[in-house]
């Protein structure tokens, strides 16, 4: 399979291109990165990389290329433009971009999966580990009143909240509200609390984090650190924390393969990695 990379040049782009050299199933066919790499020679940046890939910033690059696949690690302008420009080519997309404006993912929907259009994969993590703590913290949310989330990620992340503490925030309020007449009401009930989310206070108070759908969100942006996320659970007498590290780029990368793999056969839009991996919503 002939598979492209945009956002090449970076710390995920570089990662992306690495897995793929090392598949034996898989052919790197063409990179796009910044505009200060133009021309060079992947190889400066990824050792494994033959010596006549050159970086490209064109996007119509990757259609001359013939890829069948693009992987995208970039920023949410050149995310769009590459789904309005591939997708209606037949061209699949893997994307863990994240900061997507509003309204993207619907325009995303849209725009893959239609006759002799491409598929799409997007998630916010493409690590195993942060897609299962995700899941375990749905299934967490609908039996305690409380949650915050803490995530933790290096200082040259563009985007806070993370895309992947916002799904999660997502997740855990959609929970609530879909187990709310069920065992976790009875559970609250017999704990003698009311089986309703605890009440956040005024998200002003910027030390209370953001506030997305009811759930706070802290970020933390420090030199050192890769992704991580924690999730806080708070109920009468007791707490439960479920936390995935990321220490390596490379943690993301079986994720990426699977994706790139099984897009062409993935109809329409998949979110997140739980449908690739079989996880069924709790």
């Amino acid at each position: 399979m002939r598979v492209g990379v945009l956002g090449a040049t970076g710390r995920m782009g570089q990662a992306a291109c690495r897995a793929i050299l090392r598949s034996a199933d898989l052919e790197l066919a063409a990179v796009v990165g910044r505009s200060t790499s133009l021309g060079r020679g992947l190889r400066e940046l990824v050792r494994e990389a033959p010596p006549d890939l050159l970086v490209s910033e064109d996007l119509s690059d990757l259609l001359s290329a013939e890829v069948e696949v693009v992987v995208d690690f970039s920023a949410p302008q050149a995310t769009m433009a590459l789904a309005r420009s591939c997708l209606s080519e037949g061209i699949h997309l893997v994307s863990g971009t994240t900061g997507l404006p509003p309204g993207a993912l619907e325009e995303l929907a849209r725009l893959a999966g239609n006759k002799g259009e491409g598929n799409m994969v997007w998630a916010p993590n493409f690590a195993l580990g942060a897609v299962l703590a995700m899941h375990f913290a749905v299934v967490a949310a609908r039996y305690y009143p409380a949650a915050e989330i803490i995530e933790l990620h290096h200082a040259a992340k563009a985007d806070a909240p993370s895309g992947s503490s916002i799904r999660t925030a997502q997740q855990i309020a959609q929970a609530r509200a879909e187990g709310a007449a069920g065992p976790a009401l009875a559970l609250a009930g017999a704990a003698g609390q009311s089986g309703e989310p605890a009440a956040v206070p005024d998200t002003k108070l910027e030390a209370r984090g953001a506030n997305v759908d009811g759930v706070p969100i802290h970020s933390v942006r420090l030199p050192g650190l890769v992704a991580h996320q924690e999730v806080l659970f708070g109920g009468e007498g007791e707490t439960l924390s479920i936390r995935h590290d990321s220490m390596d780029r490379a943690s993301f990368m079986p994720g990426v393969l699977l994706a790139v793999r099984t897009v062409p056969t993935t109809r329409g839009l998949t979110i997140g990695l739980e449908p690739l991996l079989g996880l069924q919503a709790p």
